[in-house]
């Protein structure tokens, strides 16, 4: 018979939510052990984890890794209730691994620690999951650039990008732009039809109602329109004004390099 005391019985079902004899049958089954008893209980759905689940997690932290093996880069998101939750050394470790892992194996390869996660969810009491997961891997001549914004020991604001015909500086001066500018897309091309039509048709009528004279409304909204691709944050990325210099475009920066592809978390964002 496993030795445990009730402190520990309490102990468990303070960490996972379970009833008392399920705490004590975990700790029975699993040799007084209270890391794979809390894994007992999650395994047969007990306790609180099913309750977190529908936990709104706004909050985390994000990582980003590259891999020169494979030449490519990943950015992953693990998602948490809390702050306090997300700066815990467990999670930033946890996080920065499943980066590791999706740059050298791939995005499925989060997959392996679903475990991990799931012992966070217990271990913080939070809804904890896997947010997004992004693994570019550089085409022959292409670089990558990345940024990670750390506060507080976890990444809160990470960037990845493809650069087509540039450096390893450019690529990274453009990180940084990204993530201060938060663009919604990389072109104006890029941006849906329907969300063009409908800021066109609210730039009209409150050029109307300024009393514009109606010959005019035309292109006095597509000024507008044009400064509505270039808002910071949220905009089009080559339209943008760049950060560290905005009497030029981030498009006037690249020059005759090429943005292929970009993405960003931010977390709380």
């Amino acid at each position: 018979m496993p030795e445990f005391t009730a402190k520990d019985v309490q102990s468990l079902r303070n960490l996972t939510g379970a009833g008392m004899m399920d705490a004590k049958r975990a700790l029975t089954e699993s040799g007084g052990d209270p890391r794979a008893a809390a894994k007992w209980l999650r395994e047969r759905g007990l306790g609180k984890a099913a309750e977190r689940a529908g936990r709104e997690a706004q909050e985390g932290a994000v990582a980003v890794s590259y891999d020169s093996g494979t030449n490519a880069i990943a950015l992953v998101q693990l998602r948490s209730e809390t702050d306090f939750g997300a700066k815990s050394p467990d999670f930033v470790n946890l996080v920065n691994e499943l980066a590791t892992l999706v740059a050298t194996e791939g995005e499925d390869a989060v997959g392996q620690r679903k475990a991990a996660v799931e012992d966070l969810n217990i271990i913080t009491r939070e809804n904890v999951q896997v947010g997004e997961v992004v693994r570019f891997q550089a085409a022959p001549g292409d670089v990558l650039g990345w940024y990670l914004h750390v506060q507080n020991d976890r990444g809160v604001n990470g960037v990845v990008l493809e650069l087509s015909g540039g450096d390893d500086e450019l690529a990274h001066d453009i990180a940084v732009h990204i993530a201060f500018g938060k663009p919604k897309y990389l072109r104006r091309e890029d941006v849906p039809t329907e969300e063009v039509d409908a800021e066109r048709e609210t730039l009209l009528t409150a050029t109307r109602l300024e009393g514009k004279p109606e010959a005019a409304l035309g292109k006095i909204v597509e000024g507008k329109l044009a400064g509505w691709y270039k808002r910071v944050p949220g905009g089009v990325l080559l339209e943008q004004p760049y950060a560290k210099d905005d009497s030029r475009t981030v498009a006037d920066v690249l020059g005759k390099a090429e943005v292929v592809r970009f993405a960003q978390v931010v977390i709380g964002g």
